[in-house]
């Protein structure tokens, strides 16, 4: 994995946030809350030249989370990028990393300036790609654009009758949402398990308990074959509260996607406690501060599985950079209905035997289509 970007230098005429919503008719449900539509904030980056790049903003939770990260794009960032010229994205990264650093610590709003950041990178990514003449995933220094998914998200309301239609989607690999109770996480388990006896299956329980209950929770669902147990104490537990899980366990650990610093990172690779480290590069980091983490992980054995639970144009900057990676790991895509994601990652749509290839179009392959969003967009 090397990155062959271009040092081609981009003057930079315009950024824009776009916020969208997309209501659903089956909420979305973990242990910790519950979405009742679909956000997505999309960005725009658009340099002297016409051509524009895509990136995506995190912004899941809380409800009003998207219009407050637009506005902070576009009140705090646009001013550090106009008329401004760069030869790497990294290098946006690092500037506009650099001068919100302290107000991040004055207003404490860590997240949603992280999250516009890295918005901000992938879209910097795509544009300089487009520049480049390459689709990201070779950009990036990949050689093979296939990949393999598994469909996440999958609710504890009857879980089985899901996974069969997703098998007729091409899926062979599937992640439960559980932590709602022992009796619901057992039955349904067993239920799937009858219907894809040795396909693989992980668990997600979405911070849903302290150490002693994870522990005991943990221990009865072993009997599943489960591939990973994901997130299953809050993400800022000690790292010996992860190493007592894993003595204490024989499942796989997985997280990362509540990592949110390099420091974060580097003390859960060092731990030796990860089996598999989900980074979601529209949360933190965007491409430029996840790169040096996947090389960590490749260099220490660590299974790479890209987190992602938003809209198209994130889903398929993961993609390319899950391609460009070198990992054995799997490409997370959100089972639940989403038109801000069906509509948008098009290439992604036609999965087969678990896998799904890339295309050579230069960039991230896609372009949104805003006559057919037009009636998702708030502004």
């Amino acid at each position: 994995m090397k990155d062959t970007t271009l040092q081609i230098p981009i003057l930079i005429k315009n950024i824009e946030a776009f916020v969208l919503r997309a209501p659903i008719a089956n909420p979305v449900k973990t242990s910790f809350g519950i979405m009742t539509n679909r956000p997505a904030i999309f960005v725009r980056l658009e340099d002297e030249d016409g051509l524009v790049g895509w990136g995506e903003i995190w912004c899941n939770f809380p409800n009003c989370g998207a219009e407050h990260r637009a506005k902070l794009l576009q009140e705090t960032f646009k001013p550090l990028l106009i008329k401004k010229s760069f030869h790497h994205p990294s290098q946006i990264y690092q500037q506009i990393t650099e001068h919100t650093a302290v107000l991040a610590i004055q207003s404490g709003e860590f997240g949603p300036i992280a999250q516009v950041i890295a918005g901000i990178d992938l879209a910097a990514w795509d544009l300089f790609a487009k520049k480049s003449k390459l689709p990201l995933w070779r950009c990036l220094g990949g050689s093979d654009p296939l990949i393999k998914t598994y469909a996440s998200g999958i609710n504890p309301d009857k879980p089985e009758k899901v996974i069969e239609d997703l098998l007729k989607e091409g899926f062979t690999a599937f992640k439960l949402k559980i932590g709602f109770s022992e009796k619901a996480d057992i039955e349904n388990l067993r239920n799937i398990r009858q219907l894809i006896p040795s396909h693989q299956l992980m668990v997600d329980a979405n911070q849903a308990w302290d150490l002693p209950a994870a522990i005991k929770n943990i221990q009865s669902i072993e009997e599943f074959d489960v591939s990973w147990i994901e997130e299953p104490i809050r993400a800022d537990n000690s790292i010996t509260h992860w190493q007592e899980l894993s003595r204490s366990c024989t499942v796989r650990l997985a997280a990362g996607e509540n990592m949110g610093s390099e420091h974060a990172f580097k003390e859960a690779i060092a731990s030796k406690v990860f089996s598999v480290i989900q980074p979601d590069i529209a949360k933190w980091g965007g491409i430029s501060g996840c790169l040096p983490i996947i090389h960590s992980l490749n260099q220490h054995g660590i299974e790479y599985c890209p987190h992602y639970l938003g809209g198209g144009i994130g889903l398929m900057a993961s993609a390319h950079l899950l391609a460009a990676s070198s990992s054995t790991g799997m490409l997370e895509i959100d089972s639940n209905p989403n038109p801000l994601r069906s509509l948008v990652s098009t290439p992604l749509a036609h999965i087969a035997d678990g896998r799904v290839s890339l295309s050579d179009v230069p960039g991230i392959g896609i372009e949104p289509d805003f006559d057919v969003l037009a009636h998702f967009l708030i502004h």
